[in-house]
């Protein structure tokens, strides 16, 4: 496992004492997005395509260090777009490591060796370098040649000044496994402590909708991806084992999307990550209010095809908290990677798709529209 030991322990606790205390619905990560704005365009992404007005907003550092407090993940990922392109970010990160809490920063790297002199190496903070899959593959999913090289020299420039560093990787449905195998291996010979995977999600925003994988599709890449693998012993990963072995079907697991709630430009944005449908002004709001089971698979549409480590870590998460026996025989033995997998959930009472992703946008608009005018008029 490529998390470090204290870092299980202090998440363990917190676990523990949500579960004896009676919480049924609490964060496990914080996905914090300071911005939409990126100096790539990958096909895939949904994040990227807002207008200039609201890709050139920041989330104040105040509101980000709020998020953080209100919220109370014992991890917080700073995601985007670009989070390196956000002016405060130095301070971002120390401000969320005085707080005790870890520091996970997403970057696409271009901008990393540059600004590696504004970080300290610390326990509490860990570089994660989008990366997915070797040169060829990586360079293709963002559409831009060279990408992968600049990245795995920024990885190299952040180890040798001390700093934790994994990869996150997204796979779509041309993935093949034997090359997935192959680039796990180089990643591992890099020296990285942990790797994220994630099956590509349909964003009904990306430009690419051809390529995403559907639940089958993932369960039967990852098992022929972690057969090359010794069950997966053979990598580090930065999850669960029991996540990894829901993404080979050998788990039956739903949605739990409170348990990475994501804090944008717009609001606490509802249901999880991935699905902008409203947003609430407090995380206490987005808690109390949301209406939970209108989403997930087997009751949304937009959910159907969805394994997203978002969604699904804290579900795996729990029940390792909970059968720590059966996840402890899981990390022994690896990953079941044949024979029968476990019952899909039923789609037959799904509701369909509401498209109701653009009225945040419309309102934001207007507000900064208006707020210029204002300003214009002093």
């Amino acid at each position: 496992m490529g998390i470090p030991l204290h870092q299980v322990v202090r998440i363990g606790s917190y676990l523990l004492k949500k579960r004896l205390t009676g919480v049924k619905r609490y964060p496990l990560v914080l996905m914090l997005e300071p911005l939409f704005r990126c100096n790539l365009a990958c096909a895939g992404c949904g994040k990227i395509d807002y207008p200039d007005e609201i890709l050139n907003q920041r989330l104040p550092l105040e509101d980000c260090l709020s998020a953080v407090d209100e919220c109370g993940a014992p991890v917080v990922v700073i995601a985007g777009g670009e989070p390196l392109l956000h002016k405060e970010i130095d301070q971002m990160v120390e401000g969320i490591i005085a707080k005790k809490k870890y520091a996970i920063l997403c970057t696409n790297a271009l901008l990393m060796e540059k600004k590696l002199d504004l970080f300290k190496p610390s326990p509490y903070f860990t570089w994660s370098v989008h990366l997915d899959g070797d040169r060829e593959a990586h360079d293709k999913s963002v559409c831009q040649k060279g990408t992968y090289d600049r990245a795995v020299a920024a990885i190299k420039a952040a180890k040798d000044r001390g700093f934790r560093v994994s990869i996150n990787c997204t796979f779509f449905n041309d993935a093949d496994p034997e090359r997935v195998a192959r680039f796990f291996d180089s990643v591992m010979e890099m020296g990285v402590e942990g790797i994220t995977v994630s099956p590509g999600y349909a964003y009904e925003r990306a430009p690419d909708q051809q390529h995403f994988l559907n639940r089958t599709a993932t369960k039967n890449l990852f098992r022929e991806v972690f057969k090359r693998g010794n069950g997966g012993k053979n990598w580090r990963f930065n999850q669960s084992t029991m996540f990894l072995d829901f993404l080979a079907g050998n788990q039956e697991y739903h949605c739990t999307p409170w348990g990475n709630p994501c804090r944008t430009y717009f609001g606490w944005q509802r249901p999880c990550y991935l699905l902008g449908e409203g947003y609430a002004k407090t995380f206490k709001e987005l808690m109390e209010e949301t209406e939970w089971d209108k989403y997930g698979t087997g009751n949304y549409e937009k959910c159907a095809d969805c394994m997203v480590h978002c969604g699904y870590e804290a579900t795996a998460v729990t029940d390792t908290l909970a059968n720590p026996l059966k996840a402890a025989w899981v990390g022994l033995r690896g990953v079941k990677t044949s024979g029968d997998m476990a019952p899909e959930i039923s789609l037959a009472n799904q509701r369909p798709a509401e498209f109701v992703f653009s009225r945040h946008v419309e309102k934001a608009l207007a507000d900064i529209r208006a707020r210029d005018a204002s300003k214009a008029a002093e």
